[in-house]
């Protein structure tokens, strides 16, 4: 088995939308998830205080990627910003009742909650997002960006 197989969500090119700074905030989510991945495996399954604070690094990183695709979309005047934005809050309010169920103590599942996020970012990307890449890259193609 080679390292990459080793990865909970490796970065594939098939992720990529084109656009560097977008790009590159992907692969960094997905580090975080895989860190996130990453404590639930250690020990005997799970740790604690590392999945505490890979998550809150998590939480922080997501809400700056959001403001950096919403700022992009409201600069280009992307028709699919108000449902690309709800989705956004949806994911954010989702992870943070997770989190909140964790801090709580109440019955929650650190693999399933791993999951989760693997799941969301992988179709959020592969959908959502690669839809406002094209529309970028097509006005950018025209000339039609400052």
């Amino acid at each position: 088995m080679t390292p990459q197989d080793e990865v909970f969500i490796p970065w594939e090119e098939r992720f990529a939308l084109g656009i560097p700074l977008v790009d590159n905030q992907h692969k960094e989510l997905l580090n975080l998830a895989n860190e996130l991945h990453e404590t639930c495996r250690q020990g005997k399954g799970f740790a604690p205080e590392g999945f505490r604070k890979a998550a809150a690094a998590a939480v922080e990183y997501v809400k700056t990627h959001f403001s950096t695709e919403e700022k992009i979309m409201e600069r280009v005047g992307y028709p699919g910003l108000a449902e690309h934005k709800s989705e956004h809050h949806q994911f954010i309010h989702q992870v943070l009742a997770g989190v909140k169920e964790f801090e709580d103590g109440k019955a929650f599942v650190p693999n399933k909650f791993v999951l989760f996020l693997k799941e969301w970012i992988l179709s959020h990307i592969a959908l959502m997002d690669q839809k406002m890449a094209l529309y970028v890259l097509d006005l950018a193609k025209r000339g039609m960006l400052k």
